[in-house]
């Protein structure tokens, strides 16, 4: 928000349309990044943690309902703000790539896939998904060790403490 705003793109001058950027960020923010991210773990995970049938379909159908959000939102326009392609749709395009991994159909969201498609298109929005490719790590081919190194780092983390002799 910072960066648009100061640089004067990709954010509505207009205070109306401020607000409902605003809007869009912070459903993305608090809704689809969260729910798709968890739908990620969990179908990623299968059941190597015991059955998490549960938590699939859960976030699997959730994140169903959240393209249906984006689909009935991109109806009648044709960005998350109207006819101005701003950080709103920056923000959410990167959580719709990978639809087929959160067991989804983008067929089923017509309006939703002529967005991705179209944001798909853009030679910035390109550049942006490579930024960083090169630092995939394919997990079929990790060490027994460093797979086990990672999913430390990944999964069942908890609270570190804070030092002693804070302002207690």
């Amino acid at each position: 928000m910072y960066l648009a705003e100061k640089a004067g793109r990709f954010y509505p001058q207009d205070l109306r349309r401020r607000y409902e950027l605003n809007q869009w960020l912070i459903w993305q923010m608090a809704n689809q990044g969260p729910k798709s991210g968890e739908c990620g773990h969990f179908r990623r995970l299968g059941d190597t943690e015991g059955d998490q049938s549960y938590a699939v379909r859960r976030f699997t159908d959730e994140v169903n309902r959240l393209f249906g959000v984006l689909n009935n939102r991109l109806y009648d326009r044709r960005y998350l703000i109207g006819d101005e392609y701003t950080i709103a749709d920056m923000i959410s395009y990167p959580w719709t790539v990978n639809w087929q991994g959160m067991g989804q159909d983008l067929e089923e969201f017509p309006y939703c896939k002529r967005w991705f498609d179209e944001l798909g298109q853009r030679p910035a929005v390109q550049r942006g998904m490579a930024a960083g490719s090169e630092l995939t790590i394919d997990p079929s081919k990790m060490s027994p060790e460093e797979g086990a190194r990672v999913r430390a780092l990944l999964y069942n983390q908890r609270a570190r403490p804070a030092p002693k002799g804070g302002l207690l």
